[in-house]
């Protein structure tokens, strides 16, 4: 029998691999993936210089390791360049040579890509981005360089004031790093919270010592004797001496598209993670689900046990319950259930000494989803998420 290939070795690729493995122990299975394969939790680079966790301890186990416990043949620094989906079949490179792959079922494993903004300047190349543990290595060795001489200050000026980026601050402000963040939006974390929430998340941040610049971009990063000049669409300029992307991420849809899945923000899946294409499924950051795309973890949670099933002969859809997301940043203890983009809400607000609650209520008054602040609002969370109506429900 052909074998079962995932491809990708991100969160996604190794949970299903692993689910799959609890229900069989036998069938081929093969991971395809253009790095070096290293298994490791990506939620844990934002707040790794707290932890003390230097990123060769990052990694849960590397390719042979995770090959054997998984019972799985793990092509690593191999690159899938096309898809033939009518005679279930990969064209794959490695180490410049090319050949073909047959397959029963085919999963998308293949996460997203940061956004880039197009900026100028001779050190715009020397922006980082940490989307891998392979950037995070990268990032790591440049702020262990900046730690003497003209360098001493540490300062990281962090494009972007989404989740990752706030995560990143709070982790770099706390261990001993000056951090100046930058976003176009009027507040952080502008897509999760009301205007009230961002303005408290923002001042306990700024207690901490991290500063925003809001309401504006960067047009020039630029090399200086003493690390980089980040000039600012508003004509203000902040040096740097390290200078991260955070700005967001996209889909990786290029392979879909070339085997002609269909692909919105996402690769497109119904509740089975198959999409257009026969026994070709997409899971992770990459899968738009029903409409939904989740780039959170226990998003993949649910996805890598349901396909698990499915893909062992028991049809099963995935479900979405509601799934808070704890931000990390403990200078603003803050969870948020993101209401549906396409339900209209009101916010009812409740305040406490140290934070407050707010609800997204529905026209029906029903509680679509919530913001918590602050460590008393907290002790609400689990109450409030069984009030929340499932987003994809399990009778689906």
């Amino acid at each position: 029998m052909k074998p079962i290939i995932i491809v990708g070795s991100g969160m996604a690729g190794y949970t299903l691999a692993r689910e799959f493995r609890k229900l069989d122990a036998e069938q081929e299975l093969v991971m395809i993936c253009a790095d070096d394969a290293v298994n490791y939790a990506k939620p844990t680079l934002s707040n790794a210089l707290v932890g003390k966790k230097a990123p060769e301890h990052i990694g849960l186990g590397d390719a042979e390791k995770m090959s054997t416990q998984l019972n799985m043949r793990i092509e690593k620094d191999t690159w899938v360049k096309s898809i033939d989906a009518t005679n279930h079949q990969l064209v794959i490179e490695q180490q410049g040579q090319s050949s073909t792959q047959e397959y029963s079922k085919l999963i998308l494993a293949v996460g997203a890509n940061p956004i880039r903004l197009a900026i100028a300047g001779d050190g715009s190349d020397d922006i980082h981005v940490v989307n891998s543990l392979m950037d995070y290595r990268a990032f790591r060795e440049t702020l262990d360089n900046c730690t003497t001489g003209e360098c001493d200050d540490k300062r990281v000026v962090i494009l972007g004031a989404g989740l990752i980026g706030c995560e990143f601050a709070n982790d770099l402000q706390n261990t001993g790093h000056q951090v100046t963040v930058i976003d176009l939006a009027p507040q952080p974390l502008g897509r999760l919270l009301p205007n009230h929430v961002a303005q408290a998340f923002q001042e306990n941040l700024e207690e901490s010592g991290i500063k925003f610049v809001l309401g504006t971009t960067v047009e020039k990063v630029s090399k200086s004797d003493r690390g980089y000049i980040v000039s600012l669409a508003s004509g203000q300029s902040l040096q740097a001496d390290v200078v991260l992307s955070a700005i967001g991420l996209q889909p990786n849809t290029a392979l879909a598209k070339q085997a002609n899945i269909k692909t919105s923000r996402g690769v497109i899946t119904n509740t089975l993670l198959e999409t257009n294409q026969t026994d070709i499924f997409a899971i992770g950051d990459c899968a738009e689900v029903n409409g939904t795309l989740l780039p959170f973890v226990m998003p993949i949670m649910q996805q890598a046990r349901a396909l698990a099933k499915t893909l062992t002969g028991q049809t099963t859809n995935v479900h979405y319950p509601a799934m808070p997301v704890a931000v990390k940043t403990p200078a603003a203890p803050l969870t948020v259930l993101p209401a549906p983009i396409d339900v209209e809400v009101t916010w009812e607000n409740e305040e406490f000494d140290d934070g407050m609650l707010s609800k997204a209520i529905d026209a029906d008054g029903t509680l679509r989803g919530f913001v918590l602040l602050g460590a008393t609002a907290a002790k609400q969370r689990l109450a409030l998420t069984k009030l929340v109506p499932d987003l994809i429900p399990a009778s689906i």
